[in-house]
């Protein structure tokens, strides 16, 4: 079990929950998840916390590989309003944003988000981790190697798991030095690793529950699935679900998705097995 504060309010983990993917931009590689106006944020949230979806990550930048990055204040400009909406709208939904700009984070925290998900753990921009640690919000840390837009040069390892889980060890150790109490850690499917080696990392995915922390799957749709299967994104659906039941038995808490329906039902499934 983990207990997570988000600005006061306690997410308890007892078992796998679901995260829906919000994209308030025009360039997400999958384009069923992108929403570009007020009604179609609400919209789209709506559906997910009805189908069962506990967080929403909202974010406003595609960061598919080789993706060119937006500054900070063009994000803002994304991100900002919608977190705001949603917020007004479903004032007791638990909000993430999405962002490796600290200057982001701060905004959305302020305008109704309470957790952070940095896909760059903080080595992207120095001024993050003191203010996740000043906020006193869960933080999600991922592992990549480079920038989005370099890191398919970086994908190199010889036993990716290990790495990982190295890297994850200081990582934490960090954080928590920086005063950082809820982590969240993920080992970032896609991200400066080759479809083979994003199978190794699920296959041993389990080595990460040595941390005592919520793994977090981000599989959705992901190039490793599209390109195995020799299918498009807008096709991958049975691919994900297949690949979240894997990942949710190899421990992982949170599942990040587009397709929340199918993500709720696997975790139920799952469960319902694991209670046989």
């Amino acid at each position: 079990m983990f207990t997570l504060n988000c600005k006061g309010k306690l997410l308890t983990i007892t078992e796998p929950v679901v995260m829906g993917i919000m994209n308030i931009t025009p360039d997400s590689f999958y384009g069923g998840s992108r929403m570009q106006d007020e009604d179609a944020w609400v919209a789209a949230a709506d559906t997910m916390l009805k189908q069962g979806a506990l967080i929403l990550d909202i974010g406003g930048q595609s960061t598919r590989p080789g993706s060119i990055a937006v500054d900070a204040a063009a994000e803002k400009e994304r991100v900002i309003p919608a977190i705001r909406t949603l917020h007004q709208h479903f004032p007791e939904a638990i909000l993430s944003v999405d962002t490796y700009h600290s200057a982001v984070a701060a905004a959305a925290v302020q305008a109704g988000a309470s957790i952070v998900n940095d896909i760059s753990a903080g080595n992207m921009d120095p001024n993050m981790i003191p203010l996740v640690a000043e906020m006193q919000v869960p933080y999600i840390a991922m592992h990549m190697k480079g920038t989005p837009a370099t890191m398919e040069k970086h994908a190199v390892y010889e036993h990716v798991a290990m790495e990982v889980l190295d890297y994850f060890i200081a990582k934490t150790q960090e954080l928590q030095k920086a005063g950082i109490k809820d982590i969240i850690i993920d080992p970032g499917f896609g991200f400066s690793k080759t479809v083979q080696q994003n199978f190794e990392l699920l296959k041993h995915l389990h080595l990460l529950k040595a941390l005592e922390k919520p793994l977090l799957a981000g599989l959705s749709r992901k190039s490793t699935i599209w390109k195995t299967l020799g299918i498009t994104p807008d096709e991958a659906l049975n691919g994900t679900t297949v690949l979240n039941t894997i990942a949710l038995q190899q421990g992982a808490s949170i599942i990040r998705v587009h397709d929340v329906k199918e993500a709720v039902e696997a975790v139920r499934l799952y469960q319902a097995f694991q209670k046989a």
